[in-house]
């Protein structure tokens, strides 16, 4: 019970300052996805000459806000979720339908880690050069010379799964210290940890 109760602390304080760092960046990509995308409105429609890099840079915020907002969610149980019959069995079998579901999502997000390794953050095979994003000044850097590499886009999404395993981990031994009845002795998931805070 030891090693349980220590686990779950352990992923508690990791993803207690990982996730309130990532929602930060979180938080300052939407925003500059925000101010792109009124941007691009306004020198759309009142100048009639849209810069072409506005869309593909919302794009990028947008990308990154997910992969790194998505697993406070999860954690927070902010995802939708149908749980009528767990509210309907007795607590011991639907601590072990959360069990299973919180099993077969990490099953999911190892098969999402695998394909969004293999597809998108690869180096080696690469993802293609922006159309429209370059480094400041000129500089250049790796494959695409002075465009952004696409791969630093869709990352996010991989970053996004890595967390998403971190945050299930946390729910599953949480969930098994619950039912083996020392679910007063965990850390509780409070919004305090929403600023890094015990």
């Amino acid at each position: 019970m030891q090693i349980l109760l220590a686990t779950a602390g352990l992923l508690h304080w990791v993803n207690s300052r990982v996730l309130a760092v990532g929602r930060w960046i979180g938080i300052s990509a939407l925003a500059i996805m925000v101010c792109l995308i009124l941007g691009q409105v306004f020198f759309r429609y009142a100048l009639n000459d849209a810069p072409n890099w506005t869309e593909e840079g919302a794009r990028f915020g947008m990308l990154w806000m997910t992969g790194l907002v998505a697993p406070l969610a999860y954690r927070m149980g902010g995802f939708v979720a149908i749980d009528m019959l767990e509210e309907a069995l007795p607590k011991l079998l639907a601590g072990l339908l959360g069990i299973l579901l919180l099993a077969i999502s990490l099953w999911v997000l190892f098969i999402a880690w695998d394909r969004g390794l293999n597809n998108h953050v690869d180096t080696l095979s690469g993802r293609g050069c922006s159309s429209s994003l370059r480094w400041p000044f000129g500089i250049e850097i790796g494959k695409c010379g002075a465009k952004f590499q696409n791969n630093y886009q869709y990352s996010a999404l991989w970053v996004g799964v890595n967390l998403l395993i971190l945050v299930n981990l946390e729910l599953i031994v949480r969930q098994v210290t619950t039912l083996l009845g020392h679910g007063d002795k965990l850390p509780a998931i409070t919004n305090d940890d929403l600023a890094g805070a015990d």
